[in-house]
């Protein structure tokens, strides 16, 4: 049989913050719901950067953990970089070209061996890439020579070239790449703590080298869960009641598991938790044991049954780093660690994201996004804090104007848009109602246009044809100057 217990006997600071709450606002706490979160409001850069504080580089995704150097010249004898004939054009007798355009009978890799010394009167067939032969020096295209005889088979139809004309005189080491002039041996190719992107560069670096296998950080496990009775698993066959209300859908979970299998995180998906403190302390334990970071969502905010920060703190012995931040959508945003032997510096870190799913996905790349690739050992190019009111992530970029007239609110605001690059530069539009709980303003949606706090005295909206910052969080599409078509181009940051 389920468990309860009240908030006094479960948080074991709750007296003390009780105590320092003023007067005058004691009233509203009563019979173990709080009126008053014990939680002080953050701001949206302090939450930041107490995130990307406590958060040090332990683990780490495809991210270089070695230096990687060349073993050998590339190329290491002399290539071609083009289709066509290897020639000598140094004569050692003379300073003639030894090959100079006439005639010449055609030798290949099946009909001479490329170390030995090509016959005088002859020149090798060669594709790009390939080496040349001992005693050529230069290449000449084929679109600079012509077929002179070729062999015939059985019907009469040429079959192999035989002979072939030259009609150009090439320079000496034309068309040719010299031993080392790619990578010389030992020359550092790739270094410590570099990003191995899914854009193919670093991959075919590494194979460029030869080298099959390389020491990279290994990346963090996300163990993932949502909380609330309410919640109801798409993937049960168990039908909505068609009395009454049956419940929601839970939305957090497909959508934060899409989104970091996406960039390449391994997800262990822990469920849907119910409002009960020995299914919470279960589904953490089992968290901790099997990933690096726990991502929940529900249970931070003011409801009776919002018991996560009180378990983290009583049941755990953690530590709630901030549990409220002054943005929109996000305020119960919550940041915590808990103390594991099995975690490289002694704890693991949980976030607790809100239940409503536009504000669980909006956070999830303010907050997680950063401190994922933080574990992940990503280089840093500053503080990831604001600077100039612009939230410093590695997809930041900037929109030109603004299709529409965005509000502003006393706390910072994330307002979801659709941003197209245009003839006119990088537009930004609304996807309507900016609702916390309307998951529809995410769906086809790439960017966070960050939005200031309204201040006093200043103006209480941004117009449309105004500048704002954007949070970049899928590609950009790009219109075309057709109208009604567009295509995506990938200008986000790499994937991993």
């Amino acid at each position: 049989m389920a468990t309860t217990t009240t908030l006094d006997a479960l948080h074991p600071n709750l007296e003390l913050r009780y105590r320092t709450i003023p007067p005058f606002l004691r009233y509203y706490i009563s019979s173990g719901r709080l009126r008053v979160s014990p939680y002080p409001m953050i701001s949206l850069e302090d939450a930041l950067d107490i995130v990307m504080t406590e958060v040090t580089p332990s683990l780490a995704g495809h991210v270089l953990a070695e230096d990687v150097y060349a073993p050998e010249d590339i190329p290491s004898s002399p290539t071609t970089n083009v289709d066509g004939y290897a020639v000598r054009f140094h004569s050692y007798t003379s300073f003639i070209a030894s090959d100079p355009p006439g005639v010449y009978k055609v030798l290949t890799s099946l009909t001479h061996k490329l170390f030995s010394e090509l016959p005088k009167g002859s020149i090798f067939r060669i594709n790009t890439g390939g080496p040349l032969p001992t005693g050529t020096d230069s290449v000449i295209m084929v679109e600079d020579t012509e077929l002179e005889s070729a062999q015939k088979d059985a019907d009469g139809e040429d079959m192999e070239e035989e002979q072939v004309k030259t009609r150009a005189q090439v320079s000496p080491g034309e068309n040719v790449r010299q031993p080392g002039s790619d990578v010389r041996k030992g020359e550092l190719v790739m270094q410590v703590g570099e990003v191995i992107t899914s854009a193919g560069g670093e991959v075919g670096t590494l194979a460029f080298v030869g080298r099959r296998e390389v020491k990279v950080f290994r990346k963090p496990v996300v163990a993932l869960l949502s909380t609330g009775n309410e919640l109801l698993d798409l993937q049960s066959r168990k039908p909505k009641s068609d009395g009454g209300w049956g419940g929601i859908w839970d939305t957090n979970r497909p959508s934060l598991q899409a989104a970091l299998e996406g960039m390449g995180y391994k997800v262990v998906d822990l469920g849907i938790v119910a409002d009960d403190i020995d299914a919470h302390v279960r589904a953490i334990t089992m968290g901790l044991e099997m990933a690096d970071v726990l991502l929940t969502t529900g249970g931070t905010s003011m409801g009776t049954s919002d018991l996560l920060k009180p378990i983290i703190e009583r049941r755990f012995n953690g530590t709630t780093h901030f549990g409220r931040v002054a943005m929109k959508p996000g305020k119960p945003t919550t940041f915590a660690s808990i103390p594991t032997k099995t975690a490289a510096h002694g704890r693991k870190f949980l976030f607790s994201l809100p239940g409503n799913p536009a504000a669980a996905i909006v956070t999830f790349h303010i907050f997680v996004v950063p401190a994922l690739r933080r574990l992940g050992a990503w280089p840093s190019s500053g503080s990831p804090s604001l600077w100039d009111g612009v939230y410093k992530t590695p997809y930041r970029i900037f929109v030109y104007k603004l299709q529409d007239t965005m509000p502003l609110d006393p706390r910072v605001e994330f307002h979801r848009v659709i941003v197209r690059s245009t003839p006119n530069g990088l537009l930004a539009t609304t996807t309507g109602s900016q609702r916390s709980s309307r998951m529809t303003s995410l769906c086809g949606a790439n960017g966070l246009v960050q939005l200031p706090p309204l201040a006093v005295g200043g103006p209480s909206k941004l117009e449309a044809g105004g500048t704002a910052p954007a949070v970049m969080i899928g590609e950009i599409q790009m219109q075309s100057t057709r109208e009604g078509e567009e295509r995506r181009i990938g200008v986000t940051s790499p994937r991993v």
